[in-house]
C-alpha cells in the first residue's frame, strides 16, 4: 500500500507496558511491513522477521492472528531473497475493503476500495443538499452506501469500515460537523453508526479537502512529500501535506484556504467573513461572473456550459476564470509564505479549468510570492473524481494498519 505511515519501530526490552501492549505494537509492525511492500511482491514470514527484527516464531504467531482476522492472505510460494525451501508469500487480503463516502453541496458519493487501495466500485449521485437538514441527506447517503456495500460483497469484497468526508470543519471524535456553511450545517452531530451499521471498524468523519489531499498523497507521484491541495467545489477547500503527513493544526482545522481574505472590500461570504477566496473562485461565484445561470441545473451541466464558453473565447467567461485564478494566486501566495509550501495540486473545478486558470494563477504567484511556487510545480490532481471519498477510505485502511488489534475478538 503506497504512502502509508511508516510502521512503528520494533519495541525493545526496555519499553514499559503490558504484554498486551507489546503484542499490539508487534501486530502493527508486522502488518505495516507487509502493507508497505511494493505492488506485486509478497513477503514471506522469514523476510518480515528479517525486516522487523522480530523472531521468526513471533512473526509466525502474529501472521496467524492476522490471517484469522482476514486482513492478510497467503499467496503461493516466494523463492526470492531466501535460502533453502521457498516460503509462503503474504499480502493484504483483496477480499476485505473499506467504504469511502462524501456529502457535498450538490451530490453524494460512495465507493469501496480493497485494503491495497484498488477501487472496487464507486458511484456519484447528484443531489441538492444546500440548506437541507442533515437527516434526509444522511438517509439518502445510507441508501447509496448500502447499495454499494452490497455490490462490493457480490464482487467478493467484505467491507470492514468506512470514512465520510464533508465540506466543512469537523470534530471527528464527536462525529460533529462544526460548520459547513455551504450546506447550512452548524454544530450538527451525525449518527454515523446508522449510516452503515455493523461495520467492525465503524465510520470516521473527515474534512473533504483533507481527505482529498490524502488521496493525492497516496495516488500521486511518490517523490512529492510537501504540497498544498486545492479542492474546488461550490466552496474552496485546502489540504496541507508536509513531509508526507497531513497537517491539520492543533484543532484539526488548518488549511482553510477558501476563507483567506483576497478582497477586503469584497462581498459577504457564507462563513460570515468578507472578501474570502470562495466568493471569487468558488463554483457559484465563477458561474455568476461568467453569466451562467446555474440555479436548478446539475453541476455537470453548468460546468460543461462554462467550459464550452471558455473554448469559444467568450469574454465574460474568460474574465471570470481569469479573476478566479488571480485571487487563487493571492491566497496561495499567502499560504506559501506562512508554511513554506512550494508545490500546488489543483483538484475539483480548478483541475477542469486549469487550461484557462493557469496563466492568471501563475502571474499572480509571480507577483505576490516571487520564487516560491514555480509554474511547473502547479499540477492537476491524480484523482479526477471521488478524491475525497478515496482519501477517507484510505485513511481508514491506514488506521487499521496502525492498529490491527481493533479487528481481533
Amino acid at each position: 500500500m503506497a504512502n502509508t505511515a511508516a510502521a512503528p519501530a520494533p519495541p525493545d526490552a526496555g519499553v514499559p507496558g503490558s504484554m498486551g501492549d507489546v503484542r499490539r505494537s508487534n501486530l502493527a509492525l508486522v502488518l505495516g511491513r507487509i502493507a508497505q511492500a511494493p505492488a506485486g511482491s509478497h513477503l514471506t514470514r522469514a523476510q518480515v522477521a528479517g525486516a522487523t527484527g522480530l523472531t521468526k516464531a513471533s512473526v509466525s504467531s502474529i501472521v496467524l492472528d492476522l490471517l484469522g482476522t482476514g486482513i492478510l492472505r497467503e499467496m503461493g510460494l516466494n523463492s526470492h531473497g531466501e535460502r533453502g525451501r521457498p516460503g509462503v508469500g503474504l499480502e493484504l487480503n483483496p477480499a476485505r475493503g473499506v467504504i469511502g463516502m462524501e456529502i457535498n453541496v450538490d451530490y453524494i458519493a460512495a465507493g469501496v476500495t480493497d485494503l491495497s487501495g484498488a477501487v472496487v466500485l464507486q458511484e456519484i449521485r447528484e443531489r441538492d443538499n444546500r440548506e437541507s437538514e442533515s437527516a434526509p441527506v444522511m438517509a439518502a447517503l445510507a441508501d447509496l452506501a448500502a447499495e454499494v456495500r452490497k455490490t462490493a460483497l457480490e464482487r467478493g469484497v467484505e467491507v470492514l469500515g468506512g470514512g465520510l468526508a464533508v465540506p466543512g470543519l469537523v470534530d471527528a471524535g464527536n462525529a460533529t460537523v462544526i460548520a459547513a456553511p455551504n450546506l447550512g450545517w452548524l454544530d450538527v452531530e451525525l449518527d454515523l453508526d446508522r449510516l452503515l451499521p455493523n461495520l467492525p471498524l465503524g465510520v470516521t468523519l473527515f474534512n473533504e479537502a483533507n481527505a482529498a489531499a490524502l488521496a493525492e498523497l497516496a495516488r500521486g507521484p511518490a517523490d512529492r512529500r510537501d504540497f498544498l491541495f486545492l479542492s474546488g467545489e461550490v466552496g474552496v477547500g485546502g489540504g496541507l501535506v508536509i513531509r508526507s503527513e497531513l497537517f491539520t493544526g492543533p484543532e484539526g482545522h488548518a488549511g482553510e484556504v477558501g476563507h483567506i481574505v483576497v478582497d477586503p472590500q469584497g462581498i459577504l461570504c457564507s462563513c460570515g467573513g468578507t472578501g474570502c477566496l470562495e466568493t471569487i473562485a468558488g463554483q457559484d461565484a465563477i458561474f455568476a461572473a461568467a453569466g451562467i445561470d446555474a440555479k436548478g441545473q446539475p453541476r455537470s451541466e453548468s460546468m460543461s456550459a462554462l467550459v464550452a464558453a471558455l473554448a469559444e473565447g467568450k469574454p465574460e467567461a474568460l474574465r471570470a476564470v481569469e479573476g478566479a485564478g488571480r485571487s487563487l494566486g493571492v491566497a496561495v501566495a499567502s499560504t506559501a509564505r506562512v508554511v513554506n509550501i512550494q508545490a500546488v495540486v489543483l483538484g475539483g473545478h480548478f483541475a477542469v479549468l486549469e487550461r484557462w486558470l493557469r496563466p492568471s494563477l501563475s502571474e499572480s504567484l509571480a507577483k505576490y510570492a516571487p520564487g516560491k511556487v514555480f509554474p511547473d510545480h502547479i499540477t492537476i490532481a491524480a484523482v479526477e473524481e471521488g478524491g475525497a471519498l478515496l482519501g477517507a477510505a484510505g485513511s481508514v485502511v491506514r488506521s487499521l494498519v496502525e492498529a490491527p488489534h481493533r479487528l481481533q475478538p
